[in-house]
C-alpha cells in the first residue's frame, strides 16, 4: 500500500470519527420521548414520588458524570416545589437498566406523580431542558 493511500485512509477515519463524535454530543443532554413508561417507587428504594413530579437519575459508581448530575437535579430540586429527586445504583441493580432500557448512565427519567415517566435525558440533562419537561408535568 502506497503511503498516499495509507494517509488517506488515516485522514478519512479520523473526519469519519469526528463527525460521529459531533454528532453524538450533540444530541447528549436533550429531551427524549420515554415512550410508555412507568417507573415503580419500590425500584429507588422510596415509598413514594414527589407531588408534582420526581426527577429519577440512573447511575453507577465508575461513571464519572453521574457525580455532576447529582448536584445539579438535587440543586434544582431544591429550587422548586413539590419536585423529588431520588438515585438508582445500576451497580447493585443491573435487571433495572433492562426494564427500563438504559443503555449508558447517567440516565434522568422526569416522573409524574403516578410514575408514568414523561421524559428521559441521557447524559447531563440541559437546565432549559429539564424545566420545558417539568413544565408539560
Amino acid at each position: 500500500m502506497s503511503p498516499a493511500l495509507a494517509g488517506g485512509i488515516a485522514a478519512a477515519l479520523l473526519v469519519l470519527a469526528t463527525v460521529i463524535g459531533v454528532t453524538l454530543r450533540r444530541r447528549d443532554g436533550r429531551r427524549r420521548d420515554a415512550g410508555a413508561l412507568r417507573f415503580d417507587p419500590a425500584d429507588a428504594a422510596t415509598s413514594e414520588l414527589g407531588s408534582r413530579a420526581t426527577l429519577v437519575q440512573f447511575s453507577t459508581e465508575m461513571c464519572a458524570r453521574c457525580p455532576q448530575v447529582r448536584r445539579m437535579l438535587h440543586a434544582y430540586v431544591s429550587d422548586h416545589d413539590g419536585l423529588r429527586h431520588v438515585e438508582v445504583d445500576l451497580t447493585h441493580r443491573p435487571d433495572l437498566s433492562a426494564r427500563y432500557k438504559v443503555l449508558q448512565t447517567p440516565t434522568t427519567f422526569v416522573v409524574d406523580r403516578t410514575g408514568a415517566v414523561r421524559a428521559r435525558f441521557h447524559g447531563v440533562p440541559h437546565r432549559h431542558a429539564l424545566t420545558e419537561a417539568l413544565a408539560s408535568v
